[in-house]
């Protein structure tokens, strides 16, 4: 969450939230399977970073991954830890993460940045880029379109990226693209994920 603003309405209706979309049932079967396959492929423990309610965190788990959940919401995080409590969850934000320089092997960050404005997404990426080692991987969950747009999202304005804008981003911030896909459903805003490897150190 980049702000207050979107803490406060994400705090707000966090019940609604977790009852909509709190859970693995809600969640396209499609979206499963690219999430355990990046995961798959990690070497090291896991960051979720803006778990939300924690069902991925908690999923990630579940396929014998060291995952840890973190979000900016309290309530979001109280849910979690009462929900799954055999997963670590924490209140944390994205732009300065607990976590050492370098010590997981990956992040998963779906939907988690679609209230960043675009001048100011590079900072998330830079902390995911630090925390990640070298050779690391991140996987981005977003709402795609044609162009950088932002729209009303049912709690708080967010983004529409292009996989191509998203993945420029990743490039600045050290990453290298690796893969995408690009989910378009009739009645549904398009959905999108890129993964990408933190580049080695030079």
């Amino acid at each position: 969450m980049p702000n207050e603003t979107s803490r406060a309405a994400y705090s707000g209706r966090a019940a609604e939230y977790v009852d909509l979309l709190g859970s693995m049932s809600s969640v396209h079967p499609s979206d499963v399977q690219i999430v355990s396959t990046w995961a798959s492929d990690v070497h090291g423990d896991i960051i979720d970073a803006g778990c939300g309610p924690g069902h991925w965190t908690n999923f990630l788990a579940q396929q014998g991954v060291t995952a840890r959940g973190i979000d900016q919401v309290p309530e979001f995080i109280a849910h979690a830890a009462n929900a799954y409590p055999a997963v670590d969850f924490a209140v944390e934000g994205l732009d300065a993460m607990e976590a050492r320089t370098g010590s997981v092997g990956g992040v998963l960050s779906w939907y988690s940045l679609i209230h960043y404005e675009p001048d100011e997404i590079q900072v998330p990426l830079r902390e995911f880029g630090r925390v990640i080692k070298p050779g690391g991987a991140l996987l981005v969950g977003f709402f795609e379109g044609p162009v950088v747009e932002k729209f009303a999202h049912a709690v708080t304005p967010a983004y529409r990226w292009p996989v191509d804008s998203i993945s420029s981003e990743l490039g600045r911030a050290g990453f290298d693209f690796l893969e995408s896909h690009v989910r378009r459903t009739a009645g549904q805003r398009p959905q999108a994920a890129v993964s990408a490897r933190r580049q080695e150190a030079r």
